[in-house]
């Protein structure tokens, strides 16, 4: 298994991707990496901008002989999803992602790789740094905060960029084009309680609930796979009502956009009842493989004895939050009536986290139709509201609407299907892509998205198929070159 991308073809686009790997760039933690963007610019002689919240546009000026072309705006952004395997040390504030090489993909040693949206911004770079490729003027556009909120694309002034024909390089199944995208917004609900003393003769235990394969809370939410977080709190739930447990803390998620893969939480019972809530929680197990093992065959569900927490959550609190996490409607809500295989409306139960006196609870609602994710979001708060916590609702954005008749689609079609002899995919993502939003900023902009095939997108078992990508750049570079209008 070989661990350098310096030999993979095209050469520019892995150079650069290599470079990004060495540089930190969580979402709203993007600083060296906007500064090594700039410095590229300043080191290509390239005219760029960067505006108050840190996106930054690079221009190119056209090729001898294409100066009439119509500008081509090349986005991508520039943060990545950090997840990592529980026995990793990786610190995603300072160290390097590590890649490997393994076949035809690439992959990072038990982390992200962040080929969402890296491979994107690699070829941005490449477009840039090219000299042997024909184009009519090119501005390439790197967006912040993508993955947490969308907050670079909504702060987009409506001068940063000229061009109204996007391409944006943030899709995961090369042969496919997508014309539109599913909205989103974030909930957080919270439970506030007073800290409670642990009560005599008790013992406390640690369950864990690791080896689920997560991934991403748009594109993979209908493949049925375990939510951590809804299966911690079945396992606690019952084992609250029939063997008197109380929950000290619990933790599991770590990104609004990625369905949780692990669990934990410390737990206390009455002295007695030991064996039979390992006899529970061995029933448990065996339900939950049962269940599972089509979609997620490493699941693995622990517990054991550990020292005597601090405190515990009261009671009432304690009950009206497993009643409430519970009820939560989580995953598929609605398939699409218009696009076959299409998830319209979907929600995923992100996180949840306890801390001294509150446990917080975070999740991602998405619908391509505005009016089901206001009734979505309506359920969820009905939910919280019965059980007492506080609600707040944010960051919501629109999603991106199909234009069918889109010159540009059709002249992209053309240009596949001569270049490789099959049609593209024309498809609607459930996802957030930032073309609904730029499209807000931007009227009548014209926009495809399109990129290389990525498995497993926010998890650890995220993969980039390298001949893919071959295929993505020489298409991507003879689109900038054929393109009229």
């Amino acid at each position: 298994m070989a661990s350098t991308l310096n030999n993979l073809e095209p050469v520019l686009l892995w150079n650069n991707f290599d470079s990004i790997c060495k540089i930190p760039r969580t979402s709203k933690n993007e600083e060296k990496v906007i500064e090594f963007v700039v410095n590229f610019a300043i080191n290509h002689n390239l005219k760029y901008k960067k505006d108050q919240v840190g996106n930054v546009v690079i221009s190119k000026p056209a090729t001898s002989g294409n100066e009439n072309k119509p500008i081509i705006v090349l986005q991508a952004h520039l943060d990545m999803v950090p997840q990592k395997n529980a026995s990793s040390s990786h610190d995603f504030s300072k160290d390097p992602i590590i890649t490997c090489i393994d076949g035809d993909w690439v992959h990072a040693k038990d982390t992200t790789l962040g080929a969402d949206n890296g491979i994107g911004v690699s070829a941005g770079l490449a477009v840039l740094e090219a000299t042997g490729i024909k184009h009519g003027p090119v501005e390439v556009l790197f967006t912040i905060d993508e993955e947490t909120g969308m907050s670079g694309a909504m702060n987009l002034a409506v001068d940063f960029v000229k061009g109204r024909i996007l391409m944006n390089l943030d899709s995961e199944d090369e042969g496919e084009l997508y014309i539109g995208c599913a909205g989103g917004i974030n909930t957080t609900a919270k439970f506030t309680f007073e800290p409670q003393p642990l009560p005599p003769g008790i013992k406390a235990f640690k369950i864990k609930i690791t080896g689920l394969k997560g991934g991403h809370s748009g594109v993979d939410i209908n493949l049925g796979r375990g939510n951590a977080n809804k299966l911690m709190n079945r396992l606690l739930w019952k084992a609250s009502r029939e063997l008197g447990l109380r929950i000290a803390s619990i933790e599991g998620g770590s990104v609004r956009n990625a369905i949780p893969r692990e669990s934990f939480a410390t737990a206390v019972l009455p002295a007695g009842k030991e064996i039979a809530f390992k006899s529970m929680v061995d029933e448990f197990r065996s339900e939950v493989i049962n269940e599972l093992s089509s979609v997620d065959p490493g699941i693995k569900i622990d517990v054991t004895e550990t020292d005597l927490p601090k405190h515990i959550v009261n009671k009432d609190v304690q009950d009206r939050f497993l009643n409430a996490v519970y009820a939560f409607p989580d995953g598929v809500i609605r398939m699409s009536a218009d696009i076959a295989g299409i998830v319209e409306t979907s929600t995923n139960l992100s996180i949840i986290k306890s801390y001294n006196n509150y446990i917080e609870i975070s999740c991602l609602s998405r619908s391509s139709l505005d009016s089901a994710k206001s009734d979505l979001c309506n359920a969820i708060t009905s939910v919280f509201e019965l059980a007492g916590a506080g609600i707040v609702h944010e960051g919501s954005y629109p999603g991106w609407k199909p234009n069918v008749n889109s010159p540009v689609l059709a002249t992209m079609k053309k240009i596949y299907k001569d270049k490789f002899g099959t049609s593209p995919e024309i498809k609607v993502i459930h996802a957030g892509l930032e073309c609904g939003i730029i499209g807000d900023v931007y009227k009548g902009m014209d926009m495809i998205s399109f990129g290389p095939t990525i498995k497993n997108a926010h998890s650890p078992d995220e993969k980039v198929n390298i001949p893919s990508v071959q295929k993505f750049w020489s298409y991507l570079t003879e689109v900038l070159e054929k393109i009229k209008s």
